[in-house]
């Protein structure tokens, strides 16, 4: 019956550990696809160095859950207590990190608000000032997702305007409307667009384009690292369980 039990365990725990080297091998090529992505998003990434970092996070924790995955498998099958003792410390620490994580962007969601990026757009934008390392992301950002502002054009009025600009508020070109959305792609009227002439500008704010394009995924990442946690957790349980049981 002890023989039994052990082999049940052996192959629960080759079959968590299956599930977290494909969660691993889905994170890995996520982080491929954000950095080496064509359509906007390699530009927002590079552009801002927490974003960078981010990207590139994930692309460790998708290579480190991939071989730890394989590892895991490897132990349950061939029973080796050493490897199954190194899988349980290593995927400790990931999910006490992954935990951690969680809890605090639970105590800092607040800093998500609309109220929060209008007042960081108006104290640190410098319209096309491209050497500046937040003007420049928000720039991506509008062209990328044809949005302007954090609420709309109007975002920008206690801006100072370009000092060559006869305009008084002067609407920034990342908010002019494009033929392809990309800073190469040719504007649709430039020049009516910065005079004010509303259908060649983008009116949309960025927080409502980009919370409406990201809700579905949002709910998905979060019922993911639900998930992950989960399959962690029950991982160290059999991992231990059968460490205790070869002899």
């Amino acid at each position: 019956m002890e023989g039994d039990c052990l082999s049940c365990m052996k192959y629960l725990m080759f079959l968590f550990n299956f599930f977290i080297f494909l969660g691993g091998a889905c994170l890995l090529g996520l982080g491929i696809w954000v950095i080496v992505d064509p359509t906007g998003f390699r530009e927002i990434v590079a552009a801002n160095p927490l974003l960078f970092t981010g990207a590139y996070i994930m692309l460790a924790m998708g290579a480190m859950l991939f071989l730890l995955g394989f590892l895991g498998c490897c132990g349950a099958i061939r029973e080796n207590k050493c490897l199954l003792l190194f899988f349980f410390m290593f995927i400790l620490l990931i999910f006490l990190a992954e935990l951690s994580a969680a809890i605090l962007a639970f105590i800092f969601r607040e800093n998500l608000t609309r109220e929060f990026f209008t007042k960081e757009l108006k104290k640190h934008y410098q319209r096309n000032n491209n050497t500046d390392v937040f003007s420049s992301t928000w720039n991506s950002v509008m062209i990328t997702f044809a949005c302007c502002g954090v609420n709309g054009p109007e975002d920008f009025e206690a801006i100072p305007h370009l000092p060559y600009s006869s305009l008084e508020k002067a609407t920034p070109e990342a908010c002019c409307q494009r033929e392809l959305q990309s800073r190469e792609g040719m504007f649709v009227n430039k020049e009516a667009c910065l005079s004010g002439v509303e259908r060649f500008q983008n009116r949309q704010g960025c927080y409502t384009v980009i919370l409406n394009s990201f809700e579905t995924y949002v709910y998905l990442a979060g019922a993911l690292a639900i998930g992950v946690l989960a399959i962690e957790l029950f991982a160290m349980i059999f991992a231990m369980c059968l460490f205790r049981g070869i002899q």
